[in-house]
């Protein structure tokens, strides 16, 4: 699927909260209070595995892409017994929390880079920092082939088994890389080097910032998932992000199958180079937050 990709839609997901209000609100017989509210929960879970069905980004894959995910997945599961990857053991619970989640954010980095980054992105040159198992980086490879994407992790096991996923997968845009974003953030091959920056369940945002910014360009952005309310968090993270020379963009809502129903993509554009003092030595930014 190079040259232009096709978009992949993105629908609110029914919020969890609001629709538990709803049921609060409705009548409810006094005789049978039991049976009322049992069915209201049937029609409750009925709703939200419509909606699940309905808002699935895998759905709009390629066959091609669909095999490559389910060879993923399944590779996954199978390195999970020896190594610790993934809480989550089941091959359905994957494909909800983590492959619909990873999916999920290509939208926000698609409307984002065109509308801010002044061009299209159908090849962009993307770093996922602290990759770990491969999420998102390597879902997105698969997403997006006309996208070039770096898999930085700083765990040997963690690499061998993202080496042996790419190779499974037949992905030919995809390069694993071993070390800390902190030393590889001073170097010149990396630093300043990508369009888009991406970071799944690494850091906190403040700190996070200091990881993945240097390795973003003028220009570019830095995308990270966090939960379904993180305002307190950007807060927080607000003077490191204008220090390491970007600023907060926008806050986007994107659907999820955790258990608020959504998660947020912040997304933060670069606007100047990184002072060159930034990133600090290995473990200083977790230690010593800006």
């Amino acid at each position: 699927m190079r040259g232009k990709m096709r978009s992949l839609s993105s629908k609110t997901v029914l919020s969890l909260f609001s629709l538990g209000t709803s049921i609060k609100q409705l009548p409810v017989s006094r005789v049978k209070p039991k049976t009322i509210q049992f069915r209201h929960v049937a029609i409750y879970r009925k709703l939200l595995n419509t909606q699940a069905l309905k808002s699935s980004h895998f759905e709009s894959l390629t066959s091609q892409q669909k095999d490559q995910i389910s060879l993923y997945v399944d590779t996954l599961l199978q390195w999970n017994q020896k190594m610790n990857l993934t809480a989550v053991k089941e091959k359905n619970g994957v494909m909800e929390r983590h492959i619909e989640d990873s999916l999920a954010f290509i939208p926000p980095i698609q409307d984002s880079y065109a509308l801010h980054c002044g061009s299209l992105s159908t090849s962009l040159n993307l770093v996922d920092v602290g990759s770990g198992q491969g999420l998102p980086g390597l879902v997105l490879a698969i997403a997006c082939p006309g996208w070039t994407v770096t898999l930085m992790e700083s765990m040997n096991k963690r690499c061998l088994f993202l080496e042996h996923a790419v190779s499974v997968t037949g992905l030919s845009n995809v390069q694993v890389v071993r070390g800390r974003a902190e030393n590889l953030g001073q170097t010149t091959d990396f630093r300043e080097a990508f369009d888009v920056a991406v970071a799944r369940a690494v850091a906190e945002l403040r700190i996070l910032a200091e990881y993945c910014l240097p390795l973003v360009r003028v220009g570019g952005l830095l995308v990270a998932a966090k939960g379904h309310d993180p305002q307190e968090e950007v807060r927080h993270a607000e003077r490191a992000i204008c220090l390491l020379g970007a600023s907060v963009l926008q806050q986007c809502s994107v659907e999820s199958h955790g258990p608020y129903g959504q998660r947020t993509a912040i997304v933060c554009l670069k606007d100047r180079p990184t002072p060159r003092k930034y990133p600090r030595d290995p473990g200083t930014p977790a230690k010593f937050p800006i």
